[in-house]
């Protein structure tokens, strides 16, 4: 299976099913009344961490999802059935951004625990039936609420894999090799660069009872935060692991390993995000060659402490597992993205004007949106119903400050109204 760490989804939540205008006819009760039902709520949309799950992949293929709208109310004061939920599974370590309307990108969500869930748009609050707008003046109300939208989002899904321990270093240092010899991981290895396309993941077992996961890089070249080779796609697999393994080649020269460490140091640094700060343990591979086994004291005398192994024939890999599951034992957790607050508007802010134009005005806000899209503008008990939300919201009173003069346009929502 092709490996996915990024896509983009659209999600809607049910709409709620309109409330109803009825009355009630029994025959022996000489006055009736409003018996009009109220619509049922509509579904909420989900993402859940799912453990089976180990890319995006699918959603290559299916970029929207819609949960189920709400019923109708019905006669006798009975209400509509709800939407079902929608739960879409995601894999775990799934960080869910928010797309602003502004272009930015805010996160919502970090799905890196197993079985949580999330609710990325709520549905639609069920419409009210007119047995809701009964009072002592108006006794038989003619109106009733329509279901309110469901919210709708765009969303940037990207994969960071959950591992203890990242292997990173320049193409064909070994790193395959290693993730192979210490787990029951079977990633491609070849004698050419690039020969890893994507981050492989596996489990070390050090004893019956204590074991880490360990995720290979593909390899990085300079200029791999940027983009050049495939940096900039895997650099953030390795930001949730609690410490580094920086493989070294010991087939090049003493000067020729110095510079790749360099590349790679320079590489994390660039990234950053907190890479440089983890525990990093330099380790020489191919120390089967005899170029390694002359490079290794020196590189010992200048970076101090340099573990020598060999993939090829497994010298030195379980004394260096063994070391590594000591200094992850001793690192604090990863810190995560923290997910940010969806902004709420203030009572001070419940809605905002803005000119358009000379005669015409748009009139934004969740609560005032909300409510013209749940007005019956077809029926006059209604319209006059939101009319008077207006004046009591200010928004009369703002407009006319504003300038608006009669016939002047105002634009709420969806709806189109003339100014009076």
């Amino acid at each position: 299976m092709q490996f996915i760490d990024e896509a983009e989804i659209t999600v809607a939540g049910g709409d709620g099913g309109d409330g109803i205008v009825a009355w009630r006819r029994e025959k022996y009760v000489p006055k009736g009344g409003p018996a009009g039902g109220d619509g049922g709520h509509g579904g909420s949309v989900y993402l859940h961490a799912s453990p089976t799950l180990s890319t995006l992949v699918e959603f290559r293929y299916k970029r929207s999802f819609v949960a189920e709208s709400g019923r109708p109310g019905g006669t006798s004061n009975k209400s509509g059935r709800s939407g079902a939920d929608l739960t879409v599974d995601v894999p775990v370590g799934t960080l869910v951004f928010l797309k602003l309307a502004d272009g930015s990108q805010s996160c919502i969500a970090d799905l890196n625990v197993a079985e949580t869930s999330v609710v990325v748009a709520k549905g639609g609050r069920g419409g009210l039936g007119n047995q809701h707008f009964a009072t002592s003046v108006r006794q038989a109300p003619r109106f009733a609420e329509r279901g309110e939208p469901g919210e709708r989002a765009a969303l940037r899904l990207e994969l960071r894999l959950l591992a203890d321990c990242g292997i990173v270093g320049v193409p064909n240092a070994g790193k395959s090799t290693l993730l192979s010899v210490v787990s029951a991981a079977r990633p491609k290895v070849a004698d050419y660069p690039f020969t890893t396309l994507e981050p492989q993941l596996g489990v070390v077992r050090i004893s019956e009872e204590e074991s880490f996961v360990m995720v290979d890089v593909p390899g990085l070249i300079e200029g791999a935060h940027q983009g050049a080779g495939l940096g900039d796609q895997f650099l953030r697999h390795v930001e949730r692991t609690r410490m580094l393994i920086h493989l070294l080649d010991g087939a090049k020269t003493f000067d020729e390993i110095v510079a790749d460490k360099a590349t790679i140091d320079a590489e994390l640094h660039a990234w950053d995000r907190g890479l440089p700060q983890k525990p990093t343990r330099l380790v020489l591979n191919k120390l089967d060659l005899p170029q390694a086994r002359r490079s290794l004291p020196e590189l010992q005398r200048r970076f101090g402490e340099v573990s020598g192994i060999s993939a090829a024939t497994h010298e030195g890999v379980r004394a260096t597992m063994l070391e590594v599951a000591e200094t992850i034992a001793a690192a604090p957790l990863p810190e995560v993205a923290m997910p940010a607050a969806r902004i709420e508007l203030t009572p001070n802010a419940a809605f905002a004007i803005e000119r358009r134009g000379h005669r015409t005005f748009v009139v934004s806000g969740e609560r005032i949106e909300r409510l013209a899209a749940m007005t019956n503008f077809d029926s006059e008990e209604a319209l006059a119903r939101f009319e008077r939300a207006l004046g009591r919201m200010g928004v009369e009173r703002e407009l006319r400050a504003m300038g608006a003069r009669e016939g002047d346009t105002v634009r709420i929502g969806a709806h189109e109204f003339t100014y009076s």
